[in-house]
């Protein structure tokens, strides 16, 4: 990757893990073609551990996900009622997440992660007791997606930066991309789950299984070999500095590193333009396309599918990652999705929008995981912060950008509009690429 850090600022620090336990990892690495040689973080155990709890609890929130819609239009039979449900979990990410980062490098991140995860248990199981009870009111949910939002201002800068002290700098991109290919499956597999288990039962018995899901991370954390973690050892001469000048110094690191800026600023802006088809998707589908609920499915099933591949196939090339690379990426999917804007042919789109998700996937899983890679230790969380800021909490914006303009010109032509935005930033990122070098 060029010039990923000013020379000035990168840093070469021992890893706390022991040379003799760094041996034994590289005498475990198989030398022929393997599962374990396409995927070499899974020879890690603390990642193991993580992964399989990780695998437990998205699913749990992948039906949870579906769930709470159910119960929310049980309750108010109201579309705008889930879109506020899903904005108020929204905002805290678009407000606090940057403190969030500040508390991730001065905390150990296993630690923050236990913490968070068991608020979200607790929180799922009010949620679960006030259904059983027939107690559950509007407000509740609008408090408990308040709560949740404000846990993941901690919980995703945290799981984000903690990916390098499981495995090293080494199998950082084979990590981070077989967990985005865990994050794809559960998307395809737990909402279908969960309708299962809500026409066999009931959402109560759904809203169970997601606290319960909790229970397999939270074990797998405290069951980690902290000698095992690759922590990074630092002399940070403003540990005890206040708040706001420890977001101004992790601020500060991502507006005066230029690739970072780069990939920070493109990324967001691409996903803030060009990720939510979703919101018109139903549109496209029965009156662009013309295939119905049946049809949607199908076109909704792609986009996992898509995602999923790219994700599979970053995990088995554990390619470091390029700014040049992450640009291919982000180009291509402006492209094609510019492209599924104008296609009326069914089966044309159904390979589209999976193309699109395959380009999407592949382009911001890099820039996590280059922006994972070069950030210095001690700055990682609050650098993570700021990504999750731009990458996540920026989605209700987009969310209203595209409604708004869908209700102006078509879902097709916003669709168009936004792609040719997505290309606009790519083309200027690509200039200030060649500028920085």
């Amino acid at each position: 990757m060029k010039r990923l850090l000013p020379r000035s600022q990168r840093q070469v620090v021992p890893e706390s893990i022991s040379a003799r336990e760094t041996s034994t990892i590289s005498t475990l690495r198989p030398s022929g073609k393997g599962l374990l040689q396409a995927f070499p973080s899974l020879l890690h155990r603390n990642y193991r551990l993580y992964l399989f709890g990780q695998m437990i609890s998205l699913t749990g929130t992948s039906m949870q996900t579906i769930g709470q819609a159910w119960l929310v239009l049980s309750l108010t039979h109201s579309a705008w009622q889930l879109g506020i449900v899903g904005a108020l979990q929204a905002l805290p990410i678009l407000l606090f997440s940057l403190f969030g980062g500040i508390f991730v490098d001065r905390w150990p991140k296993r630690h923050v992660l236990l913490v968070t995860q068991v608020a979200a248990m607790i929180q799922a199981f009010l949620l679960w007791l006030l259904i059983v009870t027939g107690t559950i009111q509007l407000w509740h949910l609008y408090l408990l997606a308040i709560l949740l939002g404000f846990t993941n201002c901690l919980s995703r800068p945290a799981s984000r930066a903690i990916g390098i002290e499981l495995v090293g700098r080494e199998d950082l991109p084979n990590a981070i991309a077989l967990n985005s290919s865990l994050n794809q499956m559960m998307r395809i597999v737990g909402p279908g789950l969960g309708g299962v288990i809500i026409a066999a039962s009931s959402v109560t018995v759904l809203f169970l299984l997601n606290a319960l899901s909790f229970l397999p991370l939270i074990v797998g954390l405290a069951l980690m070999n902290k000698r095992e973690l690759h922590i990074q050892t630092f002399q940070d001469s403003n540990a005890r500095q206040k708040i706001w000048q420890s977001l101004r110094e992790g601020v500060d690191y991502v507006w005066k590193t230029p690739a970072v800026l780069l990939m920070t600023l493109v990324v967001g802006l691409v996903l803030l333009f060009g990720s939510n088809f979703g919101v018109v998707l139903p549109v496209i589908a029965t009156d662009v396309l013309h295939v119905g609920a049946t049809g949607f499915g199908l076109l909704s099933a792609a986009t996992g599918v898509g995602a999923l591949l790219a994700a599979l196939g970053l995990a088995w090339g554990n390619q470091k990652p390029t700014v040049h690379r992450m640009l291919i990426g982000a180009l291509a999917f402006g492209a094609l999705e510019a492209i599924f804007a104008v296609s009326h042919i069914y089966l044309l789109s159904v390979v589209l929008i999976a193309s699109v998700c395959f380009a999407e996937e592949t382009f911001a899983t890099q820039a996590l995981t280059a922006l994972q890679t070069v950030v210095p230790d001690h700055l990682r969380g609050r650098a993570t912060s700021v990504q999750v800021l731009f990458f996540d909490g920026t989605l209700p914006l987009g969310y209203l950008l595209v409604g708004w303009l869908s209700g102006l010109c078509g879902a097709s032509t916003t669709l168009l509009i936004c792609s040719l935005l997505c290309l606009l930033v790519v083309g200027a990122g690509w200039l200030y690429s060649h500028q920085i070098g």
